[in-house]
């Protein structure tokens, strides 16, 4: 297959609708990109409708997520686990994987909004409030 479309999106939920939030399930896609070596043919689409909260905010929100989590795939020592993978070496792989977890990400991703020029903390802290007349209408 030359190139594909994967349109990320999270099951209706009571705190915020189709939001992509930073989570197992989507470090799991990113993984599967990253590991397969497919995120170059990869075009990703993400859904941010949320009736509830400003959706300005809420499109920035899943699209840091979405990058936060292939940036966190894109740090696996992906060499290492494939030479483990290849010699049978389950051990080591599964030390590898185990230790990943623990490792600075935030640094790596407080640096790469630094070096781009972008905000890294706090950027959504608190969107502009949701005229009632807006909120009335989506029902």
């Amino acid at each position: 297959m030359p190139e594909l479309l994967l349109h990320v999106s999270r099951g209706v939920r009571w705190d915020s609708d189709h939001v992509v939030v930073l989570g197992d399930d989507l470090e799991a896609i990113a993984q599967e990109l990253v590991r397969g070596d497919y995120l170059e043919r990869t075009h990703i689409g993400l859904d941010y409708f949320d009736a509830s909260i400003n959706r300005v905010a809420a499109w920035t929100i899943g699209v840091r997520n979405m990058l936060k989590a292939l940036l966190k795939a894109l740090l696996e020592p992906i060499d290492r686990l494939r030479a483990a993978e290849r010699d049978g070496d389950y051990t080591t792989r599964l030390a590898l994987l185990e230790e990943e977890k623990t490792l600075p990400f935030g640094a790596v991703w407080d640096r790469y909004c630094e070096s781009a020029g972008v905000p890294w903390r706090g950027v959504v802290v608190r969107g502009p409030p949701l005229r009632a007349d807006v909120l009335s209408m989506r029902g």
